[in-house]
């Protein structure tokens, strides 16, 4: 940090350092009255109300204060991410706008009877403003960010630990969880800011592919209303159209137990891989200038990573893209169906949202660069010819049996290669049924047995008895060949 915190006064009009200026007021038991919180809110991508800013520092003082229940603040997390959706409008939905969802989800769920063997969920379907799918989902999305969250909560408060001037540290005292509670504080407020951002973009409750309300069927009526601005087509096919993907999405995760926890755990995995640049944080703590407070704001929003993988995270991250692209492709190929004689619109439509999934919007590059996480299914296309060319092949059922267990989904090297999924799933289980079969003879004793017949040496003893029991002895008393 530039400035000094014991002499905040230099006689110029240089600030003085918000982060130090803030410590400095809660040490000295002087509060927030003379502290001008607008400069530490625009590190943390806050806006200028000072109304809003006193109430919102008012409840950080008090959090900082108080004990923590982990490095990352979620709390003000929660408050900034409903703040953020609210942002100039987020007017709670009308009894029109719920019926006209309702409806189009209710008829979604009869246009894909036909076309899947999944069954429809019985779910009700809901209309949610922008602040009710933050809250619908919030919960999840702390699961999925939270190896990532705490690393770099952790790493902040660290560096800021050791950034700070040695007076600053000895008058810290034995209060140093404060400053703990501060790197969660800030880090807590930038997620925040990225959720709120995404609840602007998203259309229902999947959008991204990944079911971050559990067991629920939605979509947002403002956005439903945003994304088919420009695009010149009848609000109620756009309408349908996007209920057609949600009551698909739905039905998948809801008829598909498992397939919800392999996926929040494959973006788990990749998650708890990813590299926190811990020399990237104490440079942002170092060279924090005072006359510029966006410097903590930039900096999160550019990413804290190494573009390094391990092996490992490789691994991680093609499981993840492989099943976002698996679902996703689905479907995209289960809504065509459904839709192309249906809705006149539907093939303009499809090419807008899968281009739109494919790219993302900026809300979710912000997001990506926060937490190091991409939820973009690159290989969506290649997934839809898969799922086609299989239904195609083996039908409807056929195609839907390969959700009955996540050993049957296939692979990245099937996306590369879609038509010759079926001769490689024969070929494994062939060799599937090839172990079994042998694997049963050597528990039966059959080797040994074969091996008898091809001119090894009789048993004897034990083992002649053992054989004599099995196969019967001739005439003679001698032992006679095993039956096979």
């Amino acid at each position: 940090m530039t400035s000094n915190p014991l002499n905040p006064s230099n006689g110029d009009d240089t600030p003085k350092d918000p982060l130090t200026e803030m410590l400095q007021n809660l040490m000295g038991g002087k509060g927030m009255e003379n502290f001008d919180p607008s400069e530490l809110a625009k590190a943390a991508g806050l806006p200028d109300d000072p109304n809003l800013l006193a109430q919102m520092f008012s409840q950080v003082q008090a959090m900082m204060s108080a004990p923590s229940e982990g490095p990352v603040n979620w709390t003000l997390a929660h408050d900034n991410a409903r703040r953020v959706a609210a942002g100039t409008s987020d007017p709670s939905v009308s009894a029109q706008q719920s019926r006209d969802v309702d409806e189009a989800l209710r008829l979604a769920e009869l246009w894909l009877d036909p076309v899947t063997d999944l069954p429809a969920t019985g779910l009700i379907g809901k209309a949610w403003s922008r602040a009710e799918w933050v809250e619908a989902t919030l919960g999840t999305w702390k699961r999925l960010t939270e190896p990532v969250a705490n690393s770099i909560a952790n790493a902040l408060s660290s560096a800021m630990t050791e950034q700070m001037p040695e007076e600053m540290k000895s008058m810290m005292g034995g209060a140093s969880s404060m400053l703990q509670n501060m790197g969660g504080a800030i880090f807590g407020m930038q997620l925040g800011q990225a959720i709120g951002a995404l609840s602007k973009d998203v259309v229902s409750s999947t959008d991204i592919g990944v079911p971050l309300a559990d067991l629920e069927m939605a979509l947002l009526p403002a956005n439903v209303a945003a994304f088919g601005e420009g695009l010149s087509l009848p609000e109620n096919d756009i309408r349908l159209f996007l209920a057609v993907r949600e009551a698909a999405h739905a039905r998948l995760f809801v008829q598909v137990p498992w397939l919800r926890g392999h996926l929040l755990g494959a973006i788990e995995a990749y998650a708890r891989g990813i590299h926190i640049d811990t020399s990237r944080i104490e440079e942002l703590a170092r060279d924090l200038d005072p006359s510029n407070p966006e410097g903590i704001q930039e900096a999160l929003s550019q990413g804290v990573f190494m573009p390094q993988r391990t092996p490992a995270q490789e691994q991680a991250l093609e499981k993840l893209e492989t099943a976002l692209a698996l679902v996703e492709g689905w479907v995209d190929e289960l809504t065509a169906a459904a839709t192309e004689k249906v809705l006149p619109s539907a093939g303009a439509l499809r090419e807008t949202v899968r281009r739109r999934r494919a790219t993302g919007g900026p809300a979710e590059h912000a997001f990506a660069s926060l937490v190091g996480l991409e939820l973009r299914p690159r290989r969506l296309r290649d997934a839809a010819t898969l799922w086609a060319t299989l239904k195609d092949e083996r039908g409807i059922e056929g195609r839907d049996a390969i959700w009955h267990h996540p050993d049957l989904l296939p692979t990245a090297e099937d996306l590369d290669d879609p038509k010759g999924f079926s001769s490689r799933r024969k070929l494994a289980e062939a060799s599937d049924s090839e172990v079994d079969d042998a694997l049963q003879k050597l528990l039966s004793g059959g080797f040994d047995d074969t091996s008898a017949e091809e001119g090894g040496a009789p048993d004897t003893g034990d083992a002649a008895k053992d054989a004599g029991d099995a196969g019967g002895k001739d005439d003679d008393g001698e032992t006679g060949h095993p039956k096979s």
